[in-house]
């Protein structure tokens, strides 16, 4: 499936995703380190068994990506959210967690991230609680679902 965002693809899709375009948005992170060529295809490999990713392309470059691990009914843990260092601040990591929320709008959803991100986190609607330098972040669907008029 693809859709259209601010004159960029983004892809749902867990298979095809390029490991070199993994791993030029990890160094862009900070969170890739020099590996030998023969692991490299890891970078790609996490994608086979995560339940849900999205990839945000503009033209033929990667510029973000989200994966999730879910057992579909209950809950769900976002992992890997990057959005290309040139690309920030434009919504588009918001609109990832968006578009993984979405597929399991009243379970409950995990990030476990650093501090930095808490506020991030926070604008999607997660919550943060007594933590102090590395924690997770929760979005309890039974809260979506009260506003919805479920409960």
């Amino acid at each position: 499936m693809y859709q259209y965002c601010k004159g960029l693809v983004i892809r749902e899709g867990t298979e095809g995703v390029p490991a070199d375009e993994v791993e030029a948005l990890f160094k862009d992170a900070g969170w890739a380190k020099t590996i030998p060529a023969w692991q490299k295809e890891k970078y790609s490999l996490i994608f086979k068994n995560s339940t849900w990713a999205f990839t945000v392309w503009d033209h033929d470059k990667m510029i973000g990506m989200v994966r999730v691990i879910s057992d579909k009914i209950m809950a769900a843990n976002i992992l890997d959210l990057v959005v290309l260092s040139e690309y920030r601040g434009q919504g588009i990591g918001k609109i990832l967690v968006e578009l993984c929320v979405q597929k399991l709008p009243h379970g409950d959803w995990f990030v476990h991230t650093s501090t930095n991100n808490f506020k991030f986190y926070e604008t999607c609607g997660f919550e943060v609680k007594g933590l102090s330098s590395h924690g997770t972040c929760t979005y309890f669907g039974y809260i979506q679902a009260r506003k919805d008029g479920h409960l």
